[in-house]
């Protein structure tokens, strides 16, 4: 009998550095491994496309929609996927760290992708804690949109201070530390 163990694998980093990109990267070579593959994003990301994963290179996966955590949980159901994704989880809460237990406890291979910071430069929701029990991070850095150094920072350009505001580019760049203004 086969064993099957769970995983953990957090993309990461600020906004425009590739990680809705990375995460359906891993997500189309789970397919071509003909492994089941369930994926979800947020209800609140309408960027792009609404029912799918998007990337602002455009490169796109079909995707659940979940307004919450307990929406998420009703969706996956008793899914046969061995490899689940869920973008842009920073919008899930704090409960998805005890969900996403709980599938890696089931043997699920789950890859997340999340911002680690808001605009403000303070780690966002659940995902400092999922990093902590990730079996696999990984950190991308994109390009500072003002000078061109790599960018750890996401910078809002409008004035709300608002945690969650969505948005692309015109509201967000990426910034390197010496260019980003908290």
């Amino acid at each position: 009998m086969k064993q099957t163990t769970g995983r953990i694998e957090v993309i990461t980093g600020p906004m425009f550095c590739g990680k809705s990109e990375e995460l359906i990267r891993r997500l189309r070579r789970a397919k071509i491994a003909r492994q089941c593959v369930a994926s979800f994003k947020p209800a609140i990301d309408n960027r792009y496309d609404a029912g799918s994963i998007s990337s602002h290179s455009l490169q796109t996966l079909e995707a659940t929609l979940a307004a919450d955590t307990g929406d998420l949980i009703a969706k996956l159901g008793d899914t046969p996927a061995e490899v689940i994704g869920i973008d842009e989880v920073q919008f899930f809460g704090d409960a998805i760290v005890q969900v996403v237990i709980d599938l890696a406890a089931a043997g699920k291979r789950v890859v997340l992708a999340g911002l680690d910071m808001d605009f403000r430069a303070v780690p966002f929701g659940p995902v400092p804690v999922l990093l902590a029990i990730a079996d696999e991070i990984q950190k991308l850095s994109a390009v500072c949109m003002s000078c061109g150094l790599p960018a750890i920072y996401t910078q809002r350009l409008s004035h709300s201070e608002e945690l969650v505001v969505v948005g692309a580019q015109g509201m967000y760049e990426a910034r390197c530390r010496a260019c980003f203004e908290p």
